[in-house]
């Protein structure tokens, strides 16, 4: 029995008190016994994990370090998403058969690069129409052309032979008669000319008419030749080889800049706290780190449904960064008292956290609450510790058996 007792007062599970109370109970005393009954609190002190501490007297460290206390901040993180700060996306001016798409998600393409080609057959059928009205006009205005010089030639004979009659009509060679029937062919062949000179001016009409419907026929068919508008990279293909392209129905996603943002979506309650142009910072967690962002834009919108708004913020270039990636804007929330230990001054004890802590001239182990573990090993201490208490590094110690 005492060799049991020993046991427990060895391991600081049970206090002698607490052994001799639960004895004179007339429970058992068998070690499976007392596990149960420590795990379910029937008999003990009462006290929490938390506030156990056990005197070790044989047991030194090889290292000790004291649980820093100071300020820590606190900060909101509003969730977003990674975005280009430009963001086109490709569409077809024409309806058309999609007939050729030449790049894929990721592509690189340069401004002007031909990225998708629609069926142009009706469009080139068109074309060539166009073609031969353009040639008809043409062919018309040549007609008008000769009409108007063979209607000027009969001008001028009109024009000279009444000018002759009428010189023989004022030396009285020439009849009333004869005067008259040449200022009438005079008149008659003037009007033609002037009906000649009329059609050129309806033929010039009928070649820009069909110049135009030429040109509208080009603009159709270098539309089924879709190119980028800028330099930029892929971000997405919606569209295969056989499908239908309508306007208005986006084709790619084209990231034309190679800047990123973060957009994300932070309460109505915090929005007051954020202002264009002011430094926070981007957590992707994906990537394990934490970038400067600047605010480049508030949405003055709330959504009605989550009750949050809209904040842009841009992002310096890093590798393995992507748009779609998972982020959070940190929002500065303030500062609270917070004490910090080495990860390696921490044990796990199953489900329990524990330090050893130097207490006058012995050690004991206390059971402590732990919070977030920092990029730089250390780990925030929620209770257990207030700061300044002398810690056992617990990797390099050597425990007296």
């Amino acid at each position: 029995m005492m060799n049991q007792r020993q046991f427990f007062l060895d391991k600081g599970i049970f206090s002698g008190k607490f052994f001799l109370s639960c004895r004179t109970a007339g429970l058992a005393v068998f070690p499976g016994i007392f596990a149960l009954i420590f795990l379910l609190g029937a008999c003990g002190s009462g006290d929490s994990p938390h506030d156990r501490k056990v005197q070790s007297s044989s047991w030194q460290p090889e290292a000790t370090v004291l649980a820093l206390a100071g300020e820590r901040q606190e900060w909101h993180e509003a969730v977003g998403t990674v975005r280009p700060r430009t963001e086109s996306s490709i569409e077809a001016r024409i309806a058309g058969q999609v007939k050729e798409i030449r790049v894929r998600s990721g592509s690189r393409v340069e401004k002007g690069e031909l990225l998708i080609l629609l069926d142009d057959r009706q469009v080139r059928a068109r074309m060539e129409q166009a073609r031969e009205g353009l040639g008809a006009a043409r062919s018309a205005r040549n007609e008008v052309l000769q009409a108007i010089e063979g209607a000027e030639a009969s001008l001028e004979a009109a024009r000279l032979d009444y000018e002759r009659i009428q010189g023989f009509f004022s030396e009285g060679a020439a009849t009333r008669r004869q005067v008259e029937q040449a200022t009438s062919v005079f008149h008659q062949a003037r009007a033609a000319a002037s009906r000649a000179r009329e059609g050129l001016a309806g033929a010039d009409a009928s070649i820009r008419q069909a110049e135009e419907v030429l040109k509208e026929a080009e603009i159709a068919h270098d539309y089924t030749r879709i190119r980028a508008p800028e330099s930029g990279e892929v971000l997405k293909r919606l569209v295969e080889p056989g499908d239908m392209a309508v306007p208005g129905r986006s084709l790619l996603l084209l990231q034309t800049s190679g800047f990123l943002r973060l957009e994300a979506y932070v309460p109505e309650g915090l929005f007051t706290r954020v202002r264009p142009g002011e430094s926070l910072s981007v957590r992707i967690r994906s990537l394990n780190t934490l970038l400067p962002a600047e605010v480049e834009e508030l949405v003055p919108y709330a959504d009605p449904e989550t009750r949050t708004f809209l904040v842009k913020a841009s992002l310096p270039e890093k590798e393995g960064l992507y748009p779609g990636m998972f982020g959070t804007l940190r929002i500065p929330l303030g500062s609270r008292p917070a004490v910090w230990l080495p990860s390696s001054a921490i044990r796990r004890v199953g489900q329990l956290d524990q330090v050893k802590v130097a207490v006058e001239d012995r050690w004991e182990k206390r059971y402590v609450t732990t919070g977030e573990r920092m990029d730089d090993g250390m780990v925030e201490i929620l209770s257990g510790l207030d700061g300044g208490e002398r810690v056992a590094l617990q990797r390099l110690a050597k425990e007296a058996s």
